[in-house]
Parts: C-alpha cells; structure tokens; sequence
C-alpha cells in the first residue's frame, strides 16, 4: 500500500516521515521493508517499542548514509544502537531548510524507558536543530497531549504513533506546534489494527492466547501534512486513504 500510493503524494510534501514500527509483519522493521519504504519516497524512517525485534536493524543503523533511520531517543543505556535523533536540509520552494526528526517512547502502559520530557529539554538545549517534528510512539492520548502542551512553542510538531487508529484531534497549538495524538496506520482496511479480526475476537471471547494474522483485502493509508514555517507549524490535515474493494 505504501509502495503504491506514497509517489503520489511526493509533489505534495517537501518531506516524509514514515514509522516503520509495524512494517515487517506487525512487528518493528527488517531490510526489505525498509527498502520498500525508501523506494516508496520516505525521507526518514522512525520506530517505537518494537524497534529491535528484526536483527537487521543492527546492521542497518550502521549504513547511515543508505538509511535514514530514527530510533527513540530515550533509551538510558548511552550504548544503544543507532540515533533517536536526526538533522536533514530540506529543498522547499523557498530555498533550503533544516529539520530535525526526533523519535520518542511513551511510559504509560509502556515498558520502562527515560522520561521523554526531560530527554527533550536536553535535545532542545542545542541551537542548530532548525525545525523540530516528533514522532511519540506512545499509548495513551493523555501523556501525547501532555508532552505536545510541554513542548508548545519549542517544537513544529508532535505527531503520535503506536496505536494504529487516527485521532480527531488535529490542531496547532497556541504556541505554534502543530499536533495529532495519533497519525493512524497503514494496512489492511477490514481488519482489527491489522489484525485478521478472528485472531483478536477469539482471544477477546476466550480469554485465551490466540495467533494473529495479517488481514487480506483492499488497504487504508493514513497520515498527517504539516506545514512549517521559521520553526512554528502554520498548517496541519489529516489525509487518509483508502482502496476501492
């Protein structure tokens, strides 16, 4: 779906950001999909909690020049693979720009990880972010409002992933920093998040473990334009489509 559709929309977005979470069978992101993806037309791929299930991702993280990959910055082991930040110059109509991708775990509901807030105050103690867009792969709206509030006026954007179904709360905030608790997914329409329906129903019904399966039929894509101007948003939509049966 994303191979098909995201070329038409290249002429409409000076830059595109995918989350690659989910991208290699419900699960994180392995080479195949990642190539995918930049054939596809993404400028950065981001992640979430699910960022080290493929062990490609190793090898991928170290050919930075071939891919553009963001993993949460709030990992407290300075060790960890790969960068959960990155600064791009961006070709708009008006010359060139630069933007910083920021990827960031949520802790509610989640597992343990650094509090993304204060992982956030440090970032934006450097001067040569440009524009800032977050991605905050994070479970509840509660703590995706609360980090967009936190950092409103600091930041372009704070676009939520993780839970797979597109918010209605698509607003710029006094500030200046556009926000979406969730962007939505990518996937299979007549599904339950991706899901063959049976799988989860059954586990619902049952109480009882039960293997999920991709569903078949015609996909749905969902997503956000921002437009960013001097490091403030001045435009936010939500864009959705989805294919005929």
């Amino acid at each position: 779906m994303l191979g098909s559709h995201l070329p038409s929309l290249r002429s409409q977005a000076d830059f595109i950001v995918v989350n690659m979470e989910n991208a290699a069978g419900g699960f994180g992101m392995h080479r195949e999909a990642a190539d995918g993806a930049l054939r596809a037309g993404a400028h950065c791929l981001t992640l979430g909690n699910h960022a080290w299930h493929h062990k490609d991702i190793y090898v991928l993280m170290q050919d930075e020049g071939t891919y553009p990959i963001v993993r949460p910055l709030n990992y407290s082991d300075p060790g960890t693979p790969g960068v959960g930040w990155r600064s791009f110059d961006v070709k708009t109509a008006h010359g060139t720009e630069r933007l910083t991708v920021v990827n960031l775990l949520g802790r509610v509901f989640m597992e343990a990880v650094d509090n993304p807030f204060r992982a956030m105050d440090t970032l934006l103690e450097r001067d040569d972010l440009g524009s800032v867009f977050v991605d905050f792969h994070a479970e509840a709206t509660s703590e995706k409002q609360g980090l967009a509030r936190y950092l409103d006026g600091r930041v372009a954007a704070v676009i939520g992933t993780h839970t797979h179904v597109p918010t209605a709360d698509t607003r710029i905030l006094p500030g200046g920093t556009a926000f979406q608790a969730d962007a939505g997914f990518t996937g299979p329409h007549e599904s339950i998040i991706g899901s063959d329906p049976h799988g989860p129903i059954e586990r619902f019904v049952t109480e009882r473990p039960h293997r999920y399966g991709a569903a078949d039929g015609p996909a749905e894509l969902n997503g956000v334009f921002v437009q960013i101007e001097a490091g403030r948003a001045v435009g936010i939509e939500r864009y959705r489509y989805v294919e005929e049966a």
